[in-house]
């Protein structure tokens, strides 16, 4: 692989991991709260909110990257705001793809957890708040170790979804070698080159990973089915 693929391929690679990374954990950070709501909430706008966080699902990421592009730019306000505080505006940069990532992959990371949360029950935590337990430590004591095979499966596919993203990527950072120049970019670039021996390395990797990551998933999942989560 190391003979086919450029310094500039690598580059890449880390970027993509790192981008990768970073969405995931936010997401589980702002996913839990906003899956634990929808899933105990009774309130009419529930529907709403579900409509909004799965709309990625469907919406094309061309359309998205296009909004953010907007906003984000000098010309959004958000652009504006940060070069009024003497900063830059954020399309075009790592942040901007990170944004446009959490906002693109957000169903993958609430939709398992909202499933997950839901299985639970409220007869455990009612037995829970018998024995004294707090909001937290129910949540952080039995919630969270009966729903481990939600939280694995929702961080699997938004890291996954996140490598393999490409539309919202190429509208919100370009392709800017070493600072937004993402796998899924390297590759479209070889490819328009013709350089289909790089394409095609790269292409294979991300395949195999994809694979191997799913299979994971499938096998750690079948474990917890077994022990009878």
């Amino acid at each position: 692989m190391s003979l086919s693929l450029s310094a500039g391929d690598w580059t890449a690679l880390w970027l993509t991991l790192r981008l990768a990374v970073t969405t995931t954990l936010i997401l589980l950070l702002l996913g839990t709260p906003l899956a634990w709501w929808l899933s105990h909430t009774r309130s009419r706008s529930k529907l709403v909110i579900e409509s909004i966080v799965s709309l990625p699902l469907i919406l094309p990421p061309t359309v998205l990257g296009y909004y953010l592009l907007v906003i984000l730019g000098p010309s959004g306000w958000i652009g504006r705001l940060m070069q009024a505080l003497g900063g830059q505006h954020l399309a075009f940069t790592f942040t901007g793809l990170v944004i446009g990532s959490v906002l693109y992959s957000l169903p993958f990371m609430v939709q398992p957890l909202q499933d997950g949360f839901s299985t639970v029950g409220r007869r455990r935590l009612e037995v829970a708040a018998t024995l004294g337990a707090s909001p937290l430590d129910t949540f952080f004591h039995v919630v969270m170790p009966l729903s481990r095979h939600s939280y694995l499966t929702a961080s699997t596919l938004t890291f996954a979804h996140t490598v393999g993203e490409f539309g919202i990527i190429l509208m919100v950072g370009g392709n800017i070698p070493g600072k937004t120049r993402v796998l899924s970019v390297a590759i479209y670039d070889h490819a328009e080159a013709m350089d289909y021996v790089s394409a095609g390395t790269l292409s294979a990797g991300l395949l195999v990973f994809s694979f191997m990551l799913l299979l994971a998933v499938r096998i750690v999942s079948q474990h917890f089915e077994s022990q009878g989560r």
